[in-house]
């Protein structure tokens, strides 16, 4: 086995999250385990995504079986490939549609978290438009031979400008989309703080009312509940017209939505989500991605789950040949994650046990007949392999090693045949977060 490569502060990251039972942001490579073929799926996607169409995939899982590490895995390879990224968490506040602006908080909630390859960690909207707008006034540069302050020089970047927003015009909500890009090119050139806040606030959907919107930018139209969905799109467009690949939006906890009681509400939802799904099979969309993680109750609940719905169950049902022949299918909408193998929960561990002593700086005592003891240990008192969920196998894990390197005394065989190891129960608590474990001492 190669010797894995990690500094200090990627190990560190990776160790509290997974600690915590929260899936990294960062080093997240360094323990992917099996999942190949569901991964080169996305990545295909991608490659799609690029060439100008969209994608629309649902990662179906149990608690623990690795959907938010599989979008996080994506995410970071999407920002590497040049894509912009969005990802959002749904919860009782932040859902597709709502009485009280509850899918306007997911489009804040995504926009916010907006990232590049430059600005991983979100924020990336400014950077967006100032990365365009010095891209520009270089070909310009270039072009001309003038130079900024030059006259007639900003006229020329003007008119750059305006053949991307032709682009979007025609789209919905595109000419006030294109009306707003503009106005920020002209704060950006008058030097107006105000003007420049004000469109963002408005790109962000901070304006609350159409008179607030009008008087500040000129503009008719705000982002609300009902549109916001329009403006990914038109986001989408835009990133792909200015240099990025396209648009990656990934969302998960969508188990909110089949937890909302009441039923009008939650059917809003679904159709929703179905009118997204649509425009993304249709190809309505360009260089548009859209991820949703999500429960396999919240896909398949015939009472509340998606498969409630006809449409739903038309388009996402595994075919009867997929069943019969008792393979998975990595091409249709839906991507299940099935448990890992035995022999991938053990290269797993293999990678935590070298991450865990490379971070604390002790020489790796554990051998491989142990970890096999471990998952062994684990299969016998929770009664079934099936029950072979990273989230539930990592946390646990981790307290092991944390326990042994701060008591040298404790023996590792002893730890976890003693009475007081527990090991978690693959989605005992259908409340928790995807990928949290409890390890009992």
């Amino acid at each position: 086995m190669t010797k894995l490569k990690i500094s200090k502060k990627v190990s560190t990251a990776l160790i509290n999250s997974l600690g915590a039972g929260v899936v990294p942001r960062t080093g997240i490579e360094h323990i992917a385990v099996g999942r190949e073929k569901e991964l080169n799926s996305l990545l295909q996607n991608l490659n799609d995504i690029a060439e100008g169409v969209a994608a629309f995939r649902f990662i179906i899982g149990n608690y623990g079986s690795g959907k938010s590490f599989m979008l996080q895995m994506i995410r970071n390879r999407a920002m590497e490939q040049g894509f912009v990224v969005a990802d959002a968490d749904l919860s009782s506040e932040r859902r597709l549609a709502g009485s009280r602006n509850e899918g306007l908080a997911t489009y804040r909630e995504l926009m916010s978290h907006l990232a590049t390859k430059t600005r991983p960690d979100g924020g990336a909207l400014v950077s967006i438009l100032e990365g365009w707008i010095n891209k520009i006034q270089q070909e310009v540069a270039k072009e001309t031979g003038m130079r900024p302050n030059d006259e007639g020089f900003d006229d020329k970047v003007e008119t750059k400008i305006r053949e991307v927003i032709q682009y979007i015009e025609d789209l919905v909500h595109g000419f006030d989309f294109g009306s707003v890009i503009i106005a920020y090119w002209r704060s950006y050139r008058l030097d107006d703080d105000e003007l420049k806040n004000a469109s963002l606030r408005w790109l962000r959907g901070e304006f609350n009312t159409k008179t607030e919107a009008k008087a500040a930018l000129g503009v008719r139209v705000i982002i609300d509940d009902e549109t916001w969905y329009d403006y990914i799109k038109l986001l989408a467009k835009f990133v792909a017209e200015i240099g990025y690949k396209g648009l990656l939006i990934l969302v998960d906890e969508s188990v909110n939505l089949y937890q909302i009681s009441t039923t009008v509400t939650r059917e809003k939802n679904y159709n929703r989500l179905l009118a997204m799904f649509n425009d993304t099979m249709q190809c309505k969309a360009e260089h548009l991605g859209i991820f949703v993680g999500g429960t396999t109750k919240f896909l398949e609940d015939p009472n509340r789950g998606l498969f409630a719905d006809p449409a739903w169950r038309r388009r996402t049902k595994e075919s009867r040949f997929v069943t019969q022949a008792n393979v998975q299918e990595y091409i249709g909408p839906v991507i299940r994650l099935n448990p890992l193998t035995e022999t991938e929960i053990l290269t797993l561990l293999q990678r935590l046990t070298e991450i865990h002593a490379m971070n604390f700086g002790y020489e790796q005592i554990l051998k491989n007949s142990e970890l096999k003891e471990f998952v062994q240990e684990i299969i016998t008192r929770l009664g079934a392999e099936s029950l072979l969920t990273p989230g539930e196998i990592i946390r646990d894990f981790i307290s092991v090693l944390n326990v042994i390197y701060q008591n040298p005394e404790i023996k590792f065989t002893e730890l976890i045949h003693g009475a007081n190891f527990k090991p978690t129960l693959a989605g005992q608590n259908g409340d928790l977060d995807d990928d949290v474990a409890e390890f009992s001492l």
